[in-house]
């Protein structure tokens, strides 16, 4: 890893999930993954896209692979690539067209999670961009049947992101890029 080890990229990360996605609720389902064994934080060191795409197969494999119980939930975190956010667009379109070709789009899904991760349409300065911004780029490999369980749980699961635009519209930007700041 060139400029920060793995185990301060890992520390980095878990900030983020405790502040910003379980601190502030962005995923209500996140808490009790986010607490377990059960997920999995790979870090990915490599800066050439040929290397990240492996890394990301063999993920993808492992987690197929794996029981619930042993993997719920895979971050895959790339600290020193595809730092262009248009770049990692096009990066994650890939990834979700190989899933399809492999026949586990059934099976696993993709979440998406950027430094500068911006809404298309949405004003550059929004608030709202934080939902899905994280420390590193991260492929969030999540469980299909998992996510199908929780949501026929969950009340009005629609909402969710309009939810977490309004909680983070009342913070408000300038206090949400200060609660980022003390993370690092």
């Amino acid at each position: 890893m060139s400029s920060v080890s793995e185990s301060a990229v890992e520390r980095r990360v878990r900030a983020w999930l405790d502040s910003f996605v379980v601190g502030l609720n962005l995923c209500p389902f996140a808490r009790p993954v986010v607490a377990s064994e059960s997920l999995r934080i790979s870090i990915c060191d490599a800066n050439q896209l040929q290397t990240v795409a492996q890394r990301f197969l063999t993920e993808l494999d492992l987690i197929h692979q794996s029981p619930e119980s042993e993997i719920a939930t895979t971050l895959l975190v790339i600290p020193n690539a595809l730092a262009d956010f248009n770049e990692y667009l096009s990066f994650i379109e890939n990834a979700e067209a190989l899933i399809e070709e492999m026949g586990v789009a059934n099976l696993i899904q993709l979440a998406s999670f950027h430094p500068h991760y911006q809404f298309e349409g949405e004003p550059a300065n929004s608030a709202s961009h934080f939902t899905n911004r994280s420390p590193y780029p991260i492929l969030h490999f999540l469980r299909e049947e998992m996510m199908t369980k929780l949501l026929a749980d969950f009340p009005h699961p629609e909402q969710i992101p309009q939810r977490n635009i309004k909680t983070l519209q009342t913070i408000g930007r300038a206090q949400i890029e200060q609660q980022w700041n003390e993370l690092w």
